[in-house]
């Protein structure tokens, strides 16, 4: 059995989960990093409370939880807060993706999709994909969603767009665009021509498990994968 990864990501506006959208009902197995990401700062768990021991209670919701969008403000005007956070989450996020790829592994899917949105911008994860995908749209269409999704004025949207790599930027090291400017049906069919090629696919996952190591020594082995992907 063999299976590879494909990374995909997009930029804010870009239309991503219409495409993941589209890969879940193909019965694609795709692993989503905010999801996760949120799963893993739950109260209780180590991340949760590293991050009061730094950012302090003001950023607790009255049931315990973290209030992303008080975060998101201090993340997102002070880099050195956002690297820090960052230090706390991504072990703990990259942990259960692990689990997460080992089990598609085990159940025999041909590829396993992991839905990063910061992908290019952490270019150490784009090393484990076999290929990345990028959802595109232009930059005059991403503004727009983004000002009609959002309520935002040009100059607060142009803001948070700016705050991500370009686009056109991600274009260039992605080894496949899905361009999400136009309209859905044109977007489903990049879909479906991209689900074909990667099924088709004759090429392999950075290493070969065996399905008995990985059902065994799930535990160990996550530990192990753990410490040379963080290393």
């Amino acid at each position: 059995s063999t299976m590879f990864l494909v990374g995909l990501s997009g930029g804010i506006a870009s239309g991503k989960s219409t495409v993941v959208a589209v890969l879940r009902e193909l019965g694609c197995a795709v692993i989503d990093a905010d999801v996760i990401a949120r799963q893993v700062v739950q109260p209780y768990s180590k991340a949760h409370q590293q991050i009061l021991q730094h950012f302090g209670t003001e950023i607790l919701l009255e049931n315990g939880e973290i209030n992303r969008e008080a975060l998101g403000s201090i993340i997102f005007s002070q880099p050195e807060k956002r690297r820090l956070l960052n230090s706390i989450t991504h072990p703990e996020i990259l942990k259960e993706m692990l689990k997460q790829i080992l089990k598609y592994f085990v159940l025999g899917y041909r590829y396993v999709i992991l839905d990063i949105p910061l992908l290019f911008e952490t270019r150490g994860l784009t090393r484990l994909m076999k290929y990345t995908v990028l959802v595109y749209c232009d930059p005059p269409t991403q503004l727009a969603r983004l000002m009609k999704r959002s309520g935002l004025g040009v100059a607060e949207a142009e803001a948070r767009i700016s705050s991500q790599l370009p686009l056109e930027e991600k274009r260039r090291w992605a080894t496949h665009v899905i361009d999400n400017s136009g309209d859905w049906e044109s977007t489903r069919r990049q879909v479906l021509q991209l689900h074909t090629r990667l099924e088709d696919s004759l090429d392999f996952l950075w290493a070969r498990l065996a399905v008995g190591t990985a059902v065994a020594g799930l535990g160990g082995l996550v530990f192990l994968l753990i410490r040379h992907f963080i290393s």
